[in-house]
């Protein structure tokens, strides 16, 4: 909840939007459910100033979930007579807009108020916050706000494909003069490989006075992937004076200081001395510091978690990252792709840091099972097949490694070579059977 009410109030106070409605709606329903009725009260009647400023042409139709919302505050503070009066205005607008319903509208405004509702609500949400404004689109394609919405979903839903960027692309020539989308849109022509354009959207962006706290974070991000890493902590310093507790700013923070860490020891061949090592400390020091505050500020950032439990691995401190990641292994994100990161970098640890082959295969088998497709199940597919070819250059004859080299070919979908292996382990077994030996 601290979490959701701060990107809230970021949002409010941040973010140059004409659709912010629903943004009001949504800090009412997080005032009321900490209790703060009266104040919930106050951020409706902010929505419904907006109403009257921004859509005064559809207003009632628009105020609708305002309405409810007040309905519903006005019920629980014993305002029955209140309550009341928002429910005829409620009944009033869908009779006079030939609604079959009494209390609801089905319109494609609607649907795009939904949207943006889920879209606030965590990932679990994503999905259905997709279908509202493909449903939305369907009904009105020109419309600016719903192809914003649509767009904006796509990126967080981290689909990577050629629909994404051309729903970016879509929103950007929709709303020429909207910088947030023109650093979400140039951060997926980076994943294409298309940076340089990428950078001229940045560059645009940057020179526009509009949402510059959000223009600073995703810059910050563009720029960080780029190897910029001076000018992504420049930007991310000047963000976190405007929003001092952002969880993004401050893993974004921790992500720049790990990667000045890795170029210094890189330039070191991995052997940083004197001053060079000083600042290997350094950065690992401000690394921890950014990541510890970022998941102190949002318990369910699992990435940042890992990313922690990496650097407390960097300094050997094994017992703070085991104990991290025993944390990790206890949660159920939401996304696949998280659950199969937190195992395949436990695997990892297991390997390298703890020297156990035996919780490493556990855990790469676990991450790879998860059969999303992703880069990181095709490194724990790699990493299982290095384990098991290290296991049969010691024993040509090890069966467990003969049968992990058939689950890998099995789930790269090379069946032939997946059966040479198992074929391999079940001859071996009933001859060590035959001969009187026990199989595994």
């Amino acid at each position: 909840m601290p979490d959701l009410e701060n990107r809230v109030l970021e949002e409010i106070e941040f973010l140059d939007t004409k659709y912010n409605v629903g943004i009001h709606n949504m800090l009412a329903y997080v005032k009321h459910l900490k209790g703060q009725n009266e104040k919930a009260l106050e951020s409706l009647k902010e929505a419904e100033d907006l109403i009257q400023r921004d859509h005064a042409n559809q207003s009632e139709m628009r105020s609708l979930v305002t309405w409810g919302n007040y309905a519903w505050v006005c019920y629980h503070l014993g305002r029955l007579a209140g309550a009341q009066t928002y429910l005829d205005k409620v009944e009033s607008t869908c009779k006079k807009l030939a609604s079959p319903f009494r209390y609801r509208m089905e319109c494609p405004e609607m649907d795009c108020e939904e949207g943006w509702a889920l879209l606030k609500c965590g990932k679990k949400n994503y999905e259905r916050a997709k279908a509202c404004f493909e449903k939305a689109l369907e009904a009105d394609p020109e419309n600016a706000e719903f192809i914003t919405g649509y767009a904006i979903i796509t990126y967080r839903l981290d689909a990577f494909n050629t629909s994404t960027l051309h729903a970016l692309r879509q929103a950007v020539r929709a709303n020429p003069e909207d910088a947030y989308i023109k650093v979400l849109f140039a951060l997926k022509l980076q994943d294409a490989g298309q940076e340089a354009e990428g950078e001229k959207y940045i560059e645009e962006a940057l020179t526009n006075i509009s949402s510059q706290t959000y223009v600073f974070r995703y810059a910050a991000k563009f720029y960080r992937r780029k190897g910029s890493l001076d000018k992504a902590l420049q930007l991310l310093k000047t963000a976190l004076r405007a929003t001092p507790t952002s969880a993004f700013l401050h893993h974004q923070m921790g992500l720049c200081y790990r990667n000045q860490m890795i170029q210094i020891k890189k330039t070191r061949n991995w052997q940083p001395r004197g001053h060079d090592r000083e600042n290997v400390d350094r950065m690992i020091r401000l690394a921890i510091f950014h990541f510890e505050f970022a998941v102190e500020q949002k318990p369910s950032f699992y990435i940042a978690y890992i990313h922690l439990a990496s650097m407390y691995t960097e300094v050997g401190n094994h017992r703070k990252a085991e104990d991290i990641y025993q944390k990790l292994l206890c949660v159920k994100p939401v996304e696949e792709e998280t659950l199969q990161k937190i195992h395949f970098y436990y695997g990892q640890f297991q390997e390298f840091q703890k020297k156990s082959e035996v919780d490493a295969i556990i855990h790469y088998l676990k991450a790879i099972k998860i059969e999303k497709a992703s880069y990181i199940r095709d490194k724990s597919i790699n990493s299982l097949e290095k384990l098991a070819l290290r296991k049969l250059l010691r024993n040509a004859s090890d069966l467990e490694g003969l049968s992990l080299l058939g689950f890998v070919y099995k789930s790269k979908g090379k069946m032939n070579e997946a059966l040479e292996f198992y074929e391999q382990a079940l001859r071996l077994s009933a001859d060590s059977q035959d001969s009187g030996g026990h199989g595994p």
